[in-house]
């Protein structure tokens, strides 16, 4: 072998792991639990639930007022972290953007070659979503910083034209400057979208031919008592709900579940021939039962209309997931609420 190759190789194999070109790693190498508020996660922490690609479309909402980002799937919250933006005279613009283009181990062409891995770019200027330094405050060159492991897992689930919204108090509306654990926006145009509230009386609200077709996901907080359903990210139903709690009096907190092979044994109280499908816990952070099938009278406990249900169990495939909470999802809870008895369905308003 020449000298100088054996040299190199020499000088390569004495060098340690921190030398000048290797990539530093900021920020949690783990998620925090499922159901840790977001105003909660200290810079470099975060949260990830769990996603497969083919639960819809994906949309990320950055909060520079807060210092967090949003990723929603299907309408739903599945992960949030806390970043850093531009600081003074560098600052990250607002408004509507779309991934036009992933590089995992990209390096600035500007800034001494600094790495910036998981990169996803956000404008042809300069500005993208990547790993990098989480300081608590506004400290880069105008790109979004995100601790390593949660840009691995977005870069990883994530597609090229992804809709992602950049939003700033006295810049952008309320529901995009403090995102909440349902999308606010059309995750493929970015605009604010209006919600299907309910009305004083009104049990629930359906409206399939608003996303006539793909993929089905839900979620249900307790404090709210609704029950909503997204289809290939937009929301076409609602329902007032209700949960018996159980002998323990046990809070739900932050769960996830995903609808299997085969049914529950015995009718729908209400809706003869009608039978539900059987229901596995997912594996979200802090979740120690994933894998694990929900009983008969665990799902029993939960009350919804009739009405709705003979709408939603059409949908209700194996893959079909839903999550529940008990923290508020909605801006508000409207209406007063109704009764919502499976075996006795709320009368229509006279």
């Amino acid at each position: 072998m020449p000298r100088l190759p054996r040299l190199a190789l020499a000088l390569a194999l004495a060098l340690p792991a921190t030398c000048a070109w290797a990539v530093p790693t900021w920020g949690a190498r783990q998620s925090s639990p499922a159901d840790t508020p977001a105003a909660a996660l200290k810079p470099g922490e975060w949260i990830w639930g769990g996603v497969s690609k083919g639960w819809g479309p994906m949309a990320v909402i950055v909060s520079l007022t807060e210092q967090r980002a949003y990723a929603y799937r299907n309408g739903i919250l599945i992960g949030v972290s806390t970043i850093s933006s531009g600081k003074k005279g560098y600052e990250t613009p607002t408004g509507v953007f779309t991934i036009l283009q992933k590089d995992k181990d990209h390096h600035s062409n500007e800034y001494d070659n600094a790495p910036m891995p998981y990169q996803q770019r956000l404008t042809w200027g300069g500005v993208a979503l990547h790993a990098g330094g989480l300081p608590g405050y506004p400290e880069s060159h105008g790109c979004v910083h995100l601790p390593t492991e949660f840009a691995r897992l977005l870069f990883d689930n994530s597609n090229m034209g992804m809709v992602v919204v950049v939003s700033e108090a006295g810049v952008s509306g309320e529901d995009v400057v403090h995102p909440r654990a349902v999308s606010p926006i059309d995750p493929l145009t970015g605009a604010e979208r209006a919600m299907l509230p309910l009305g004083n009386g009104e049990a629930y609200t359906w409206q399939p031919l608003l996303s006539p077709s793909g993929p089905v996901s839900m979620v249900m907080s307790t404090a709210d008592q609704q029950l909503l359903v997204f289809r290939n990210g937009v929301e076409i139903g609602r329902a007032r709900i209700a949960l018996r709690a159980d002998a323990t009096g046990t809070p739900v907190g932050t769960q996830a579940f995903i609808v299997g092979q085969g049914f529950l044994p015995g009718e729908l109280p209400g809706l003869p021939g009608q039978r539900m499908p059987n229901w596995m816990r997912i594996g979200i952070p802090g979740e120690a039962n994933a894998g694990a099938a929900l009983e008969a009278d665990t799902v029993g406990r939960l009350q919804v209309p009739n009405g709705f249900l003979a709408n939603v169990l059409p949908l209700l495939v194996p893959g079909v997931v839903l999550v529940a909470t008990d923290q508020p999802i909605l801006p508000e809870t409207t209406g007063a609420p109704v009764q919502v008895l499976d075996s006795d369905p709320p009368e229509a308003p006279r």
